[in-house]
C-alpha cells in the first residue's frame, strides 16, 4: 500500500498498517525535518523494522535532493539478517511501482569471520584467529613477497578483488551477509573487503553496534560516513551498558605475563631487523617525528584497530621523544608492566582516579601522561614496521597499550579498581585491575555530534524520561506507543504468594527460605498442567538457578513437572544452548510440550523469540537486580548520583524492569500471538517497581491480578486460554480498527488521524 504523511509518499509493503505504526512513522517523520535525535518506544511485534525502513526510504525518494544515508545498527548477526530480509521485501515492492528509479544498495557489514569465503582461513576456530589468518594472506608485505616468491601463500579472492581495482563494485540490491558471500564467490572476489569499500557508497548500511560506539572499530569503518545520515540503534534498551563497555578494560596476570611474552618477541624482530634492514626502523623514527597522522593512509588489508580515544588534532602533534625509537617504546612497556605488577599484587580492594593512578605511575614507573596517551598508535606503527601478521598473538601487549591510552586521555567518568579475588569466590585469588568506564555519554558523544540525526528504539525504553540523562542528549521527539488489540491477548500477573499463603520473592534474605522454593515449584507444577504447548521460565542468576532446580530435583518436583513437559535449560556454554533450544522447539513442534529454563540478562533473554507455541507462558522468578555488591556498579552508581543526579534505587529498579520486561516481551511477537506473563514476587506489587515497566504491559495489567497466590493465578489462566481459543475478527471491525488498508486511511480526516496519534 502507499499512502501520504504530510509531503512525503510512504510506500509500504503491507496490504494492512497497524495504526501504531502510522503513528510511529509521523513522530520518525517529525525528527527527521527537525534534523534532531529522537527516542521511541514501541511494543514487540508491532512491526517496528518495517516501519522504520519504509519511513526512511519513502523519505529519501521523496527528497532526492537531501538524499539521506541510513546506518541501522543491530545487536546480533540474526537480527541484521531479519532486517535486511524485510529491507528486501520493501525494496522489491518499491521498485515494482517507482521502477528503476527506487533502486538501492543496501548491505550488512560483519566481521571477516562471517563473510569470508576462503576455506583455508575459515578453518580457524574463533575471530581473532581468522583476523590474523586474513592477515597472513593480505598484508602488502606479505603480497610484495609473494611477487618475488610463489611459494608465499596468498589469498585468490583478495587478489582477484585488488585486480579489478575500481571495477570491483556491487550492482544495486539488497545484500544479506548469504547473499555477499555467493557473490563473492560468483565473481572471484572478497566479500569482506567487497563490502568494507561498498559502505561508503550504500545507501543503506546494517552492522553492529560495536562498529558505531566502539572507538576503535568505528575510526576504520565509520570514519567516512558523512553527516547527512540516520542513524537507528534498534532493540536500544541496554544501550548504555554497551557504551560503557566499549571503554572499559580489564587486566589481569596472565594479560600481564602475555603482554611480557609478546614484549621479548618484538624485541627478537627489532634484532633481526637491525641486522637485515635498520632502514625501516630509522624511516619509521622520521615519520614518528611528523606525527602520526601521516601514518594514516594505509592499504585497507593492513589497517589494524584505530585509537581508542585520541581526536585527530593529537595526532598531528609529534610523538614523544621517549618512545618514538622502537628499543626505548619497549623499556617503558616494560616499566608499565613492572608497575601494574606490583599494583596487582594487593590483598585489599582499592579504587582510584585516573589522576591520581596517572601521578602513581609518573612518579613510580617515571612514565608521563602524555607518553601514556600515545601507546597504542605507537604499538600500532611498530607491528606494521616490523611486518607482524599473526595479530591474535599479541592480544595482550594490545590491551595493555589500550588501557595506558584510555588512562592517559580520560580524567572524569572513570575509575581503577583493583580486586585481588572475586566476592563470591573468596578462597580462589584472582587478581583483576579494571579500568571501569562509568559515563556511557563518552562513547554515544561522537555519533550525536556528528549525525544529522540518532534514533533510540526498543520494546523497553521505560522510563524514558530517564535515557536522555543517561546518554546526555535532548530528543525532539521522545514517545511511548500503546498496542492496539482486537483481543486483551496479554495477561500479565504479579503473583505474591504461594497456595499456603507465604509470601515469595528472590530478596537475598528470602530466597533461599524452603517455603519460598517449595512455592515457586509448586506454581510452575499446577502451570504445566494446564498450559499447552512451551512455557519459558527466567531466573535471577545462574547460581540461583542451579540451586533452586536441585533443591526441585531432591524434592520430587521436577519429577512431576517432567510428567507433563519436558524440561530444557540454558546454560553458560552457547554449543548447549542452541542444541537446548533446538530441541526445545521440537518438543514443542511435535504436542508434547517443554519447559525451558533460562536467565536474565543471559543471551536466550536478550535475543530469542519465543512467538506462538513456543512461548504460550513466561514466569520471572524474581526481580533481576545486578549484584549489588559489585565494586564497579558501586562506582557507577556514585559517579551517575554526583552527576546526572540520578539515585541508586532509581537506576537499580530501573535496570532490574528493563531486563523483566525484556524476558516477559519474548512471549508477545505479533498480534495473532497470546500468552500469559507471571511476574513472581511480592516487590512487583509496589507501585515504584511496577510503574516502571513499559506501558504496553501495564496497560494490561488489571488491578484484580496485582496481588494473586498461586491458586487464583491458576483460575485466571484457564479462563485466559479459554477465552483465546475462540474465533476473532483480526481486523477489529467493532470499534476501533487495529489493521488498517489504504482505503482506511484514505477516507479518514485529519482529526481522525489526530486522534489515532494520541
Amino acid at each position: 500500500m502507499k499512502f501520504q504523511i504530510e509531503d512525503v509518499t510512504v510506500y509500504f509493503p503491507y496490504d494492512h498498517i497497524y495504526p501504531e505504526q502510522y503513528s510511529y512513522m509521523v513522530e520518525l517523520k517529525r525528527a527527521l525535518d527537525a534534523k534532531g535525535h529522537c527516542l521511541l518506544e514501541m511494543p514487540t511485534g508491532t512491526g517496528k523494522t518495517i516501519a522504520l525502513l519504509s519511513l526512511i526510504t519513502s523519505y529519501t525518494i521523496s527528497k532526492p535532493q537531501g538524499a539521506i544515508k541510513l546506518i541501522y545498527c543491530t545487536r546480533t548477526v540474526h537480527e541484521m539478517e531479519k532486517t535486511l530480509a524485510e529491507l528486501k521485501l520493501l525494496h522489491n515492492y518499491q521498485v515494482k511501482h517507482l521502477g528503476p528509479a527506487a533502486k538501492i544498495l543496501a548491505i550488512g557489514l560483519s566481521s571477516r569471520k562471517n563473510l569470508c569465503v576462503n576455506p583455508n582461513v575459515l578453518e580457524a576456530n574463533n575471530r581473532d584467529s581468522v583476523d590474523a589468518a586474513c592477515r597472513k594472506r593480505t598484508a602488502s608485505w606479505v603480497r610484495a613477497l609473494a611477487a618475488e616468491n610463489p611459494n608465499v601463500e596468498t589469498c585468490e579472492f583478495f587478489e582477484n578483488y585488488e585486480r579489478a581495482a575500481s571495477g570491483a563494485v556491487l550492482p544495486p540490491g539488497v545484500y544479506t551477509l548469504q547473499d555477499l558471500r555467493a557473490y563473492g564467490k560468483e565473481k572471484g572476489w572478497c566479500p569482506y573487503f567487497l563490502a568494507r569499500h561498498m559502505v561508503q557508497l550504500a545507501n543503506v548500511v546494517v552492522y553492529s553496534y560495536q562498529y558505531l560506539l566502539d572507538p576503535k572499530v568505528a575510526g576504520i569503518i565509520s570514519k567516512e560516513m558523512q553527516k547527512e545520515s540516520v542513524v537507528v540503534f534498534d532493540e536500544a534498551h541496554n544501550i548504555d551498558n554497551v557504551c560503557i563497555e566499549a571503554l572499559s578494560v580489564s587486566v589481569r596476570r596472565q594479560t600481564l605475563d602475555g603482554a611480557s611474552r609478546n614484549i621479548s618477541r618484538i624485541e627478537q624482530e627489532i634484532n633481526r631487523f637491525k641486522a637485515t634492514d635498520a632502514n625501516r626502523l630509522r624511516d619509521e623514527y622520521k615519520r614518528l617525528v611528523n606525527g602520526l597522522a601521516l601514518s594514516g593512509n594505509l592499504p585497507g588489508s593492513d589497517s589494524w584497530l584505530s585509537n581508542p580515544a585520541l581526536p585527530d588534532d593529537i595526532l598531528r602533534e609529534a610523538v614523544p621523544g621517549n618512545i618514538r625509537r622502537a628499543e626505548h617504546f619497549l623499556h617503558v612497556l616494560r616499566r608499565l608492566l613492572q608497575y601494574l605488577t606490583v599494583r596487582l599484587d594487593t590483598e585489599n580492594v582499592e579504587k582510584e582516579s585516573p589522576i591520581s593512578f596517572v601521578a602513581s605511575i609518573n612518579n613510580q614507573a617515571g612514565i608521563d601522561q602524555k607518553t601514556l596517551k600515545f601507546c597504542y598508535d605507537r604499538l600500532h606503527s611498530l607491528m606494521l614496521t616490523l611486518e607482524i601478521t599473526d595479530t591474535d598473538e599479541f592480544l595482550h601487549v594490545q590491551t595493555i597499550c589500550d588501557f595506558a591510552t584510555l588512562v592517559g586521555t580520560y580524567s572524569h567518568g572513570f575509575s581503577i579498581i583493583i580486586e585481588p579475588f572475586d566476592e563470591r569466590m573468596p578462597h580462589i585469588p584472582d587478581p583483576v585491575l579494571q579500568l571501569s568506564c562509568h559515563d556511557a555519554s563518552l562513547a554515544i558523544k561522537p555519533v550525536f555530534d556528528r549525525f544529522q540525526s540518532v534514533v533510540i528504539t526498543s520494546g523497553t525504553l521505560s522510563p524514558i524520561d530517564l535515557y536522555p540523562r543517561l546518554l546526555n542528549f535532548h530528543p525532539v521527539v521522545s514517545r511511548s506507543f500503546k498496542m492496539s488489540l482486537t483481543r486483551d491477548c496479554i495477561c500479565p500477573m504479579v503473583l505474591t504468594r504461594g497456595s499456603d499463603q507465604l509470601p515469595v520473592s528472590t530478596k537475598f534474605d528470602m530466597r533461599s527460605d524452603p517455603g519460598v522454593v517449595r512455592n515457586y515449584g509448586k506454581l510452575l507444577v499446577e502451570m504445566v498442567s494446564i498450559v499447552p504447548d512451551g512455557i519459558v521460565c527466567f531466573f535471577v542468576s545462574y547460581s540461583y538457578m542451579d540451586g533452586i532446580i536441585n533443591t526441585w530435583n531432591e524434592s520430587g518436583l521436577l519429577k512431576e513437572i517432567m510428567q507433563h513437559k519436558l524440561v530444557f535449560i540454558e546454560t553458560q556454554d552457547v554449543v548447549e544452548t542452541t542444541l537446548a533450544l533446538d530441541n526445545y522447539r521440537r518438543a514443542c513442534d511435535c504436542g508434547r510440550g517443554a519447559v525451558f529454563f533460562s536467565v536474565a540478562r543471559g543471551k536466550v533473554a536478550e535475543g530469542i523469540d519465543f512467538d506462538r507455541h513456543y512461548g504460550r507462558l513466561v514466569i520471572m522468578f524474581g526481580v533481576p537486580f545486578q549484584y549489588t555488591l559489585s565494586k564497579i556498579l558501586l562506582a557507577r552508581l556514585e559517579y551517575l548520583r554526583d552527576t546526572f543526579q540520578i539515585k541508586e534505587g532509581d537506576f537499580l529498579t530501573f535496570d532490574a524492569l528493563r531486563q523483566a520486561a525484556q524476558c516477559v516481551g519474548r512471549v508477545i511477537r505479533s498480534k495473532a500471538d497470546y500468552g500469559m506473563m507471571i511476574f513472581a514476587d511480592k516487590r512487583y506489587s509496589r507501585h515504584d517497581k511496577r510503574s516502571k515497566l513499559p506501558g504496553w504491559i501495564l496497560s494490561h495489567l488489571r488491578d484484580a491480578h496485582l496481588n494473586l497466590s498461586t491458586d487464583m493465578a491458576l483460575h485466571i489462566a484457564r479462563e485466559f486460554l479459554r477465552k483465546m481459543a475462540q474465533p476473532y475478527d483480526k481486523t477489529g471491525s467493532s470499534g476501533k480498527k487495529t489493521l488498517l488498508s489504504q482505503e482506511d486511511l484514505e477516507k479518514m480526516d485529519d482529526s481522525g488521524k489526530q486522534a489515532m496519534l494520541y
